[in-house]
């Protein structure tokens, strides 16, 4: 039912973390995998990571700025330059700048809102022509539990987040009409690289997520892999415009 044989995805930001796992479960339903990061090293990586599953599909990485318009669109014409389609977007590429609400300046929020809200918005106008082309798509955009809940160190972040569940309602309706399906997916405490940091500066965070989780554990990047494929697939076409928590329970805990 979740077959992508011979669909064409582009996880950005899938060098590593939630990204990884999301675009190992799209290879193992035989999908083909472009990976798209700023680190040629990491994206090297992750390319020889996906290629050990020793699957029937292809991975290739491409290395882009995604907060530049035109780095969007010549990572869009490499991949159909090789594989003559694009099916899938997966937006993750994302960044996490940690501070108290008054000490933020101006940078901060551009840099933020740059990778988070404007680069998931010029990837997705990016791969909207070729996916017109192929008869429709599937973009998925990756939120955060940041865009739900307050907390004192993430009034950015939860800013573009919230922002970017939004923008997943606005092209789904308006692209619609081109089978495109838009949905987002809300990760909440994943042991990445990323919430090791956010460890290494607010100690209590962990113990305090991990407080409120039912499912009384962490989750891992593998999580992820299964709802990617899920909306990815064919089984989706109904579903557009949908932010769907994967989080243990953390958002339905009272």
């Amino acid at each position: 039912m979740f077959d992508l044989t011979d669909r064409v995805a582009i996880v950005t930001g899938g060098n590593g973390g939630i990204g990884l796992g999301m675009a190992g479960g799209l290879a193992h339903a035989g999908a083909h995998i472009v990976i798209v990061g700023r680190n040629a090293q990491k994206n090297a990586a992750a390319e020889s990571q996906i290629r050990s599953f020793h699957l029937n599909m292809q991975v290739m990485s491409v290395v882009a700025d995604i907060t530049k318009e035109e780095a969007c669109q010549e990572m869009v014409a490499q991949v159909e330059a090789r594989f003559g389609r694009v099916d899938v977007l997966i937006n993750n590429a994302g960044i996490s700048i940690r501070k108290s609400p008054q000490d933020y300046v101006l940078a901060d929020w551009h840099q933020v809102l740059d990778v988070n809200l404007i680069g998931a918005f010029l990837c997705a106008q990016a791969v909207y022509p070729a996916m017109k082309r192929v008869g429709g798509g599937k973009i998925i955009n990756i939120g955060s539990m940041s865009a739900l809940f307050g907390n004192h160190y993430s009034a950015v972040n939860g800013a573009s987040k919230a922002a970017l569940i939004q923008l997943t309602k606005t092209l789904a309706c308006t692209w619609a009409a081109d089978n495109i399906q838009v949905n987002a997916i809300l990760p909440g405490w994943i042991e990445t690289d990323m919430t090791r940091s956010v460890i290494s500066e607010i100690p209590e965070a962990r113990e305090k997520a991990l407080a409120r989780i039912p499912a009384g554990r962490s989750g891992v990047t593998d999580d992820l892999a299964g709802v990617a494929a899920f909306l990815a697939s064919d089984v989706a076409d109904y579903i557009t415009g949908a932010a769907i928590p994967v989080d243990g329970g953390y958002s339905a805990f009272g």
